[in-house]
This record gives structure tokens, sequence and C-alpha cells, in this order.
């Protein structure tokens, strides 16, 4: 019984954990004012027909924090990589001098910061309902446990253990929305 009870609390924190690494992921796309090459992420383009992330066809860097600079492996891929990057809609607008194609991050307004913090505001919800979630699916087994036999005792240690996690994981998310917010309205 016990090595169920071992299970279901490390399969909890295993979701979990898997929500805060979500989040974090997410956090990455939202941009906070520098230039940083994980916003063209999502940026494919044509190359001999195949649509191919941007970072497998250019070396992409920031020489400063205002600019990302894309450096096609390729000459004859500039053109397409520029129109690729004007058509994912993300605001930016390239400049080719034939060789690099540069982009200027423009900062961001007062209201722009406030809408983008409100999105982190509602990643970060996102992630708490999932660890929440992880925490009443460990609760639900552990008395489906107690029905099959465990001893009440376990039962309310290995709750207590899936509370711990919850805590835990819940001022991580809050210390992690609390950085990007910083970043954000740092200007």
């Amino acid at each position: 019984m016990e090595e169920e009870v071992l299970f279901v609390t490390d399969l909890c924190k295993e979701k979990m954990q898997s929500a805060k690494q979500h989040l974090e992921k997410e956090l990455l796309h939202v941009r906070a004012g520098k230039a940083v090459t994980s916003m063209l992420d999502g940026v494919l383009v044509p190359y001999y027909g195949t649509m191919t992330p941007l970072a497998q066809v250019a070396n992409l860097n920031t020489p400063d924090a205002r600019t990302i600079a894309v450096q096609p492996w390729e000459k004859n891929m500039i053109a397409p990589i520029e129109k690729a990057i004007l058509t994912a809609n993300l605001g930016f607008n390239p400049d080719n001098n034939g060789e690099v194609i540069r982009i200027n991050v423009p900062p961001l307004t007062e209201e722009r910061r406030r809408s983008l913090s409100k999105q982190v505001a509602q990643l970060g919800e996102q992630a708490r309902v999932s660890i929440r979630m992880a925490r009443k699916d460990a609760n639900d087994s552990l008395k489906k446990l107690v029905k099959s036999g465990l001893g009440e005792d376990i039962e309310k240690d290995a709750e207590e253990d899936v509370q711990k996690f919850t805590d835990q994981f819940i001022k991580e998310i809050d210390a992690m929305l609390e950085k990007k917010n910083r970043e954000i309205f740092t200007i």
C-alpha cells in the first residue's frame, strides 16, 4: 500500500513540476522590452519547400538590448526570412543590408506594459489551476486507497505532503510572475 501512496505523491509532484515548466516556457514568449532571440521562435521560413523554424536556417543573436540580428546561412534566404518575420505579425520591421537582417525592438508603451502584465497574470493563474488540479487528483487517489485498506493516518500524512508540494510550487510560480512583471515595467 505504501508504494501506491509514494506513486500518488510522486505523480502529483511530477504534474506540478510540469505545470511550472510550462509556465516558464510561456513566459519566455512574453516580450519584456528588451530584445531576446526567443521572440522569433514561432517564425517559420519556407526552405526548399518545407516550412522550417528560423533558428534552423540562420544564426540569431542580440548585439544590444534593442536589436536582434538574423544572419542567414545562405544569402538567397534573406528575402524569404524577411517576409516570414513580417507575416508572423510580431510588430517588427526587419531591416536588411544584404547580409544581415536587423530587427529593432521598439520600447514598450505604458498601455502595452499593462496588457503584458495582465497576460502574465493569466498565465500564472492557469499554472496555479493546474497545480490545484494535481493536488485534487492526488487527494482523490488517496481517498480511493483508504477505501481499499490504507490506514487513515498514512493518508493524512500523504495529504500533508501533497499540500506542502502545492504551497512550494505556488510560491515558486508567484516568484516567477513577480520577476517577469519587474522585467516588463523596467524601462
